[in-house]
This record gives C-alpha cells, sequence and structure tokens, in this order.
C-alpha cells in the first residue's frame, strides 16, 4: 500500500436481510453489542454483500434465503470503527419458523416487531433506516441514506 492509497475511503461493509410480515419486520435479539437488529453482519474480503447477507441468515438463523433486492443502502460511520456501508436486503418471507436454528453464542431470540414499536427495541438509527427498508419492501424503490437519514 502506498502513501497515495491511505487518501481513498475503506469502509466496513455489512448486509442485513428484513423479512416483513404485514407492518412487522423479523428481529433477533444479540447477546453483545446493541441487542436487536435484523439478521447480518460483516461483509468477507472478496466477498459479495448479497452472498454476506445469504451467509448470515444461513449461520444465524440456520435457514437458507435468497435476497431479492436491494432496498436500503446506508452510509453509516461510526466512530469506532471509522466509515461502514450497510445494505438491508428484503429476503421475502419467513414460511416456516420452526426451522429457525438460533446461532447460539451470537443469538439468544427472535420476535416479530411492528415497525411503529422499533423505537421500543432499537437504536434510533437503526429504527430509521428499517422503517425506510419497510416502507421500500411495499414499494418498487430501494433508498439511499446516510445515518438511517434520506438525503435530498
Amino acid at each position: 500500500m502506498t502513501d497515495q492509497d491511505n487518501q481513498f475511503a475503506s469502509a466496513r461493509l455489512a448486509a442485513g436481510a428484513l423479512f416483513v410480515r404485514g407492518d412487522a419486520v423479523f428481529l433477533v435479539h444479540k447477546t453483545y453489542g446493541n441487542g436487536w437488529d435484523i439478521p447480518g453482519g460483516y461483509v468477507e474480503p472478496g466477498e459479495s454483500p448479497t452472498a454476506a447477507c445469504r451467509r448470515e441468515v444461513m449461520e444465524e438463523l440456520g435457514i437458507e434465503c435468497e435476497p431479492r433486492r436491494l432496498l436500503v443502502h446506508d452510509w453509516a460511520p461510526n466512530q469506532r470503527e471509522g466509515d461502514k456501508i450497510l445494505y438491508v436486503f428484503d429476503c421475502g418471507e419467513l414460511h416456516d419458523e420452526k426451522a429457525i436454528k438460533l446461532q447460539g453464542s451470537e443469538l439468544d431470540r427472535w420476535e416479530w416487531v411492528r415497525v411503529d414499536k422499533l423505537d421500543d427495541y432499537t437504536i434510533p438509527r437503526l429504527t430509521r433506516r428499517l422503517r425506510e427498508a419497510h416502507a421500500a419492501c411495499a414499494e418498487p424503490r430501494n433508498v439511499y441514506l446516510e445515518n438511517g437519514k434520506p438525503t435530498p
């Protein structure tokens, strides 16, 4: 790496799966960090965001899913971790909840949460991101956000 390479952003990428049931979204409770979130995690080197979404859902829930389309692209820097780009994908419906096998080392429960109750579960920027993703899921669109907020 040259000094010139340090002039460019180097963002962490993460990908998450949005499962929707009417006015509710599927959340998992993580045993670390901020608690409630959608299934997902960091993209590994050389891995695409959609492949990371599939892999994370398999690791965390023990089920296969196929991301159908991108709902949200969120530039969400974090003081501890630097620049981050978070992708939220529409992953359709969860047809067989009995097939869910939570990854015990990271997750301890899951729940369907109404969009208007997300404030009770998630940190504000995640609440904003999930509300935008839920709205985009109902329409044929995707959304670009910065810190969970739409840009002009």
